[in-house]
């Protein structure tokens, strides 16, 4: 009897040892979870913030993306009128805008001629013109020359023909060889004289334009019939080679 009772009392005490620990798991748990989400609700949101010292860049106005063509090409615009570049023709070039081809004949009236005789090749003499004016011109073709009184102009060297136009820009010069006589004295009709007229070709090559010109001489020069000059030349070495 007293055994029995023994057991009983044990049993009952284990049972409610049993029930005491599970009542304690349970207020664990919930103040675990109450715990938790008290945690949930009070710490901060680090998520969108950046690290101390870093800035966030601010998104283009407008409505643009980050890398788009008009942020990378400054040639081109968002939406309607886009920008285009100046054409080749207005852009500076140095001080001055390109104004295109020369195609102002050099003459008298713009620039001053001189005939000086060289020591070679024999019988020949330099014809210099030099640009007085404030545009640049174009010597065409060949001067026509009279000497004296003479009723024609001394015949061109066809080989002495360059390869493009000859443009004068304002106090440069052009050049151009004149053989006055023949050196082993087979010409015909020679006489002497001081008197020079340089006339000028326009573009068209069909005549003399514009004011002539007087070249004086400090002595006189005789001159026949194998007078010859050539075309005109950038170069004095040029203009005496042939």
């Amino acid at each position: 009897m007293r055994n029995l009772r023994f057991r009983r009392a044990a049993r009952t005490s284990a049972l409610g040892t049993a029930a005491l620990i599970a009542a304690l798991s349970l207020t664990a748990c919930q103040d675990g979870g109450q715990a938790a989400a008290a945690a949930s609700t009070t710490a901060p949101d680090t998520s969108s913030t950046q690290p101390k010292g870093g800035t966030e860049a601010p998104a283009p106005q407008g409505g643009a993306a980050s890398g788009s063509d008009s942020a990378s090409d400054p040639g081109k615009t968002s939406g309607a009128g886009s920008t285009k570049a100046d054409p080749a023709s207005d852009k500076q070039q140095g001080d001055a805008k390109d104004t295109g081809p020369v195609t102002r004949a050099c003459d008298g009236g713009n620039t001053k001629v001189t005939l000086t005789p060289v020591p070679r090749p024999l019988n020949h003499m330099l014809l210099t013109v030099t640009n007085t004016g404030s545009e640049a011109c174009n010597a065409y073709y060949y001067p026509f020359l009279r000497f004296g009184e003479a009723q024609s102009t001394p015949p061109v060297i066809e080989e002495s023909k360059p390869q493009a136009v000859v443009t004068v820009l304002p106090g440069e010069s052009a050049y151009a060889g004149v053989m006055t006589s023949s050196a082993d004295g087979s010409g015909s009709g020679g006489y002497s004289t001081k008197k020079v007229a340089v006339s000028f070709q326009g573009r068209e090559g069909s005549g003399s334009t514009g004011p002539s010109a007087n070249a004086s001489l400090s002595k006189a020069v005789y001159v026949d019939s194998t007078l010859t000059v050539t075309y005109w030349q950038t170069d004095m070495d040029d203009a005496l080679m042939h």
